[in-house]
This record gives C-alpha cells, sequence and structure tokens, in this order.
C-alpha cells in the first residue's frame, strides 16, 4: 500500500491530527506501510506535504501544525487498498455546521468560562462546547476541525501583523492571548534567546544517528523529499541524501553532511573538499554543523569554478529547527518551550 493510502486509513481511525512520527508508528504497526529507511516519519511527512503542495484544496491531507497532519472535512475519499491513484472529490457542503457560534468562537467562549487563564486541549475544548450546546456539527471529526480552525486562524491574523484571540501552547493545547499580558517583547526576546541555547546544547548531547535522523526531518519540512539517512560510515562520508523541490519546478539532487562539532571546532576548508569530492551525478553539497565555518571553508564552498557547496551554521540550524517547530514548542507566535521529549544523552565529538 503507497504511504498516501496507509496514512488515509490511519487518520480516518483516529478522527483527529496525527503527527508524522505517530502516522508512521501506526501505518508500520498495522502493516499497511514498511519502510527500509531509518526516518520513516520524515518519509511520511515529506510525502503528505508534497501531496498538499501538488494538489492544493484537491489534496485529501491538511498540515495543521508542524508535521501534524489531518483529513479535509470536504474531501471524499475512496477506498484505496492497493495504492492506486487516489482521485478526491469535493463532497456537498454539510448542513448548516453550528448554531450561532463558529469553532472559533466556541473555542474562545470554553477558554475563557472553564480555562482559568490556563490553555486546554482542543479535544477537551471541542467536548465542553458540544455539552454546551454551544456547537452543533454533523461532522464526524469536530475535535479536528476545533483544531484546524484555531491554527488557521491564528497563523492568518499573524500574517496580517494581527494580534491572534488564541496562542498555540503546543501538543494541541490552546489558550487566550489576553492572558499573555502585555509589554512582553524584551522578556520573550531574553526567553528565547535562553531557549537557543538550550536546544544548541541538546543537539550536542544527541547521538551521531540520532542527530543524522533529526536533519532528514528538517529537510523534509524544508522542502525536500525522498529523503533517506545513508549507512553510517562516521564523518567520512555523505549522512543524508536528498531531493530538494522549488516551487514544484526545480528539483535539485543535495548531498549532505552533518557535524555534530562543539562551537570551538569549526569546520575547515579540506571538509568542503572532502564533500564535494563524494557527491554523485547531479549532486550539490550541503554541510550542517552545530559550530561554524572558517573563512578558509567559506571561501572554498563558493569557488566559481566549482560544484557549490552550501553551508548551514549552528545558529542558522537552530533557528530553523524553532521555525519548523522541531524540538521546541512555541507557547505564543514569539514564545517557545523546550520540547522535554526532545532526544537528550550521547556523545559529544
Amino acid at each position: 500500500m503507497s504511504v498516501l493510502s496507509a496514512a488515509i486509513q490511519i487518520l480516518k481511525k483516529s478522527g483527529s491530527p496525527l503527527h508524522a512520527k505517530d502516522l508512521a508508528n501506526q501505518m508500520i504497526a498495522e502493516g499497511l506501510w514498511t519502510s527500509d529507511g531509518k526516518t520513516p516519519e520524515a518519509t511520511v511527512s515529506a510525502r503528505l506535504y508534497s501531496d498538499i503542495k501538488n494538489n492544493g484544496d484537491n489534496s485529501p491531507f491538511e498540515k495543521v501544525g508542524p508535521q501534524i497532519f489531518t483529513l479535509r472535512d470536504s474531501a471524499v475519499i475512496p477506498n484505496d487498498s492497493y495504492g492506486t491513484t487516489l482521485e478526491v472529490k469535493k463532497a456537498p457542503k454539510p448542513p448548516s455546521v453550528n448554531a450561532g457560534f463558529s469553532f472559533t468562537d466556541c473555542a474562545q467562549k470554553v477558554l475563557e468560562e472553564f480555562g482559568g487563564k490556563k490553555p486546554m486541549h482542543y479535544k477537551e475544548i471541542t467536548g465542553k462546547a458540544l455539552e454546551k450546546g454551544w456547537l452543533v456539527t454533523s461532522g464526524k471529526t469536530p475535535e479536528a476541525s476545533m483544531y484546524a480552525q484555531v491554527i488557521t486562524e491564528i497563523k492568518r491574523q499573524q500574517k496580517r501583523g494581527e494580534r491572534s484571540r488564541f496562542v498555540q501552547h503546543g501538543r494541541g493545547y490552546i489558550g487566550l492571548s489576553q492572558w499573555m499580558g502585555r509589554g512582553l517583547a524584551f522578556q520573550i526576546e531574553q526567553h528565547n534567546h535562553q531557549v537557543r541555547k538550550v536546544l544548541r546544547e541538546r543537539l550536542l548531547a544527541m547521538k551521531p544517528s540520532e542527530f543524522e535522523e533529526l536533519i532528514s526531518q528538517l529537510l523534509a519540512e524544508m522542502g525536500f523529499e525522498m529523503v533517506e539517512v545513508t549507512k553510517l560510515s562516521g564523518d567520512g562520508g555523505i549522512d543524508v541524501r536528498g531531493t530538494l523541490v522549488v516551487g514544484d519546478v526545480v528539483r535539485i539532487k543535495m548531498a549532505v553532511q552533518v557535524k555534530k562539532w562543539k562551537l570551538k571546532n569549526k569546520i575547515l576548508a579540506p571538509v568542503v573538499q572532502q564533500v564535494r569530492g563524494s557527491l554523485g551525478a547531479h549532486e550539490q553539497g550541503l554541510i550542517i554543523t552545530t559550530s561554524d565555518f572558517s573563512a578558509g571553508a567559506i571561501k572554498e564552498a563558493a569557488q566559481p569554478d566549482k560544484t557549490p557547496i552550501a553551508l548551514m551554521n549552528g545558529e542558522q540550524l537552530v533557528m530553523l529547527l524553532m521555525e519548523h517547530g522541531i524540538g521546541v514548542n512555541r507557547s505564543t507566535p514569539d514564545l517557545f518551550e523546550i520540547d522535554e521529549e526532545f532526544a537528550m544523552g550521547g556523545n559529544v565529538k
């Protein structure tokens, strides 16, 4: 069965959004899909994200958070047990969705009355709204609709530069922005600076294999497809391969080497030369490190008469992880918290 078909079956059964890791685990556990790669969740995330990009509203999937996917309420999805091409048709609009309150208005009402200025899980919010009769819906997955509409409103208002009435706290918890107080810009920046420092320390504490899998997950979120961790070969070879897709038109094969080094150990020019020499046909190179690059390495990477090698240092890596919600939970549009389940332990080079 294809990745898409298996994901549809699991999401149908769940009735609520799932993280790509949970999707992959359930797909494999139920024998719907198998993967030879070391990062099946990265493959699932990349395939679903690609389907959404390629098909837009005609995709059966909807991304409602970093690596969190759900099924669109408006999609009729036929049984596709043999992994054939999906044909998605728009379903007729259901009868009146609510009795006076939208999903988001219900969420605000529940939080104001039952939240006690503390975040509530979207499933609990939906349950309270249904129990009170504020929300009346014929949909089979009201929890998924609630979460998707709240997250959509947050993103829309952030893009407009407006303050959203909701705050996403991660793991499905939602609060009200009015609880956050005012004049927090400096405190938020100080807090996030500390989070960046802790996140970088935890990257250094990861095992090499865990770090490589983390990088493959980040690449999938950045738009890479067919991301695979190569056979472990120490620091001497390519660690991850994938295809960077730009605008659904440009496809660039990329070979990535990752260097989990302390800040004092900068990447030197010979490393760049080694990566360039390890590239396959039509591949470009990328070096990702938790440390930084020497002036010589930067100059070598940009040689005009040689295959270009892109460089990502530790500061850029941490910012991208935070942007894509990997290793952190976003408590407000600007406030991050360390995900306490993020990998700890391991050796540091």
